[in-house]
Order: structure tokens, then sequence, then C-alpha cells
């Protein structure tokens, strides 16, 4: 099998680069420079008309959308355990990965591009403070499953085994840093990312897409 996968340094294309790299399978890793709008180009629209990434081809058959790039790599490489075995643990960790990526991911876009949804320069102000606040708390949310699966003795947010939640959780909290919100400001949560960070497939994604861990610059 051939795979590919179109990421941008730092975006939600961490959470399938992670998954992917955690399998160990062969694949080529294609780098799209969002900030150059290199995903409006007239060749990366070839492979998704919609002009986004995470883009995952796999011999030849073009998957796009987070959720449905997770649901193929569990099913294809199961022995992973990317997602939970009991149907309802599964729907579980299914309904809070659609969360993260429906509700709080395009928050935080009215925070970092408020210039996507007006071209008055005092609307975008208030857009980005207005979901700095909204952001803060779903942070706080996250936080909050990361205390919860601590004190069940659970090593991660969706079970016994790494997963999306894991990755999406280092996402958007690395996120918050660029909202100016301290990411050690949500203690289990911090300390949870880090773990993920520590783990040799994340390792070596974070190193290929030179983050930084802690973006976050005080004020």
């Amino acid at each position: 099998m051939t795979l590919k996968l179109y990421f941008s340094p730092g975006a939600c294309s961490f959470v399938p680069h992670a998954l992917l790299e955690t399998t160990g399978e062969p694949f080529e890793p294609v780098l799209v420079k969002l900030h150059k709008n290199e995903q409006q180009s007239p060749e990366y629209k070839a492979v998704n008309p919609r002009g986004q990434v995470p883009v995952l081809v796999a011999d030849g058959q073009v998957i796009t959308q987070i959720v449905a790039i997770v649901g193929w790599l569990h099913e294809r490489f199961p022995r992973h355990g990317f997602l939970p075995a009991e149907p309802l643990a599964r729907a579980k960790v299914m309904e809070t990965l659609a969360w993260m990526n429906n509700t709080v991911h395009p928050t935080f876009t009215h925070v970092f591009m408020p210039f996507k949804f007006t071209d008055q320069p005092e609307a975008q102000a208030a857009i980005k403070a207005y979901n700095t606040g909204l952001y803060r708390p779903m942070l706080g949310e996250i936080e909050a499953l990361a205390q919860a699966a601590a004190g069940r003795g659970q090593a991660w947010l969706g079970g016994a085994q790494f997963g999306p939640l894991d990755a999406y959780a280092l996402t958007l909290l690395r996120w918050g840093g660029f909202a100016g919100i301290d990411p050690t400001g949500f203690p289990a949560l911090w300390a949870h990312v880090q773990k993920v960070a520590q783990l040799p497939a994340v390792a070596r994604v974070i190193e290929r897409e030179r983050l930084q861990l802690n973006v976050y610059k005080a004020g």
C-alpha cells in the first residue's frame, strides 16, 4: 500500500500525522504551506478541491476530513487501537473528537484568522476577543477530560491506547498559546500533552513539523 499525507505544520493535520507515524507504516509526508496559500494552488485543488488539510491518499484514493481519516486509520491498522473496541466507548470518543473538530477548532479559527469573517479591523478585533473568551472554557472542558482520565488510572484520553483525542488535545492546547492563553493554567492537560509529546512517533512528527509545544508569551 502506498500512503501520502498532505499536512501543514501546527495545523489540525497534526492529528492524522501523529497517528500515521504511530503505525510504523511507510508514507510520504507532503508539506502544504498554508501561510503561502499553497492550499489554493491548482495542483493542490486537484487533490482536494476544498483547499483544506489534511488529505490522506491511500493507493490513489483520496480521503479528507479528520474524522474520516481517523476512522480509516483505525480500521486499516486495528492493532494500534486508536479507537476503543466497545461500541459505546467508541461512540463517546467519536463524540469528543467531533466536538473538538467542529466546535473547538472553528472557535480558534475566529481567534487566529478573524479576517476570514470580516474585512473591518474593529470587527476583527471584536471577533478575536469574543472567541478567545469562548475558547478558554473549551480548554477547561478538555482539562476536565484529562483529570477524569487520570482519576480512573487511564493512560490516554480515549482509553488504554494513544489515539486521536490525545493528538487533538495537544494541538488545541498549543493553539491556546497563540490566543494568549497560558497552557500551564490547565495542569492536568498540560501534563498529559507533555506525555503525548514524548511518545517516539509523536516526537518525530513534532520534529518534522518543527513545532514548539508552548508558544504562550506573557503580555
